[in-house]
């Protein structure tokens, strides 16, 4: 279970990088604490459903596309 949430913060790190946000910038957004942001992005917690979307949300991104992007990676990950 820890690599799903290993997979899910190297997309939002991505997503949040590709935006241009910095952590504190994106954690405002998603009305998140920064320290929570960083712990997300490093795979060290799980998220509820709640803040997955609020993380999608400032991103402006579905997050149906996000969860496909974890399912496609460990998909490859398990063919490895």
């Amino acid at each position: 279970m820890e690599q799903i949430g290993k997979i899910f913060g190297e997309g939002i790190r991505e997503r949040r990088t590709a935006r241009g946000f910095s952590q504190e910038d994106f954690a405002d957004k998603a009305q998140i604490h920064r320290t929570y942001a960083s712990s997300i992005e490093r795979g060290k917690v799980q998220v509820s459903i709640a803040v997955a979307q609020r993380l999608a949300d400032a991103l402006s991104t579905p997050l149906s596309k996000i969860w496909l992007d974890v399912e496609r990676r460990m998909n490859t990950d398990r063919r490895r």
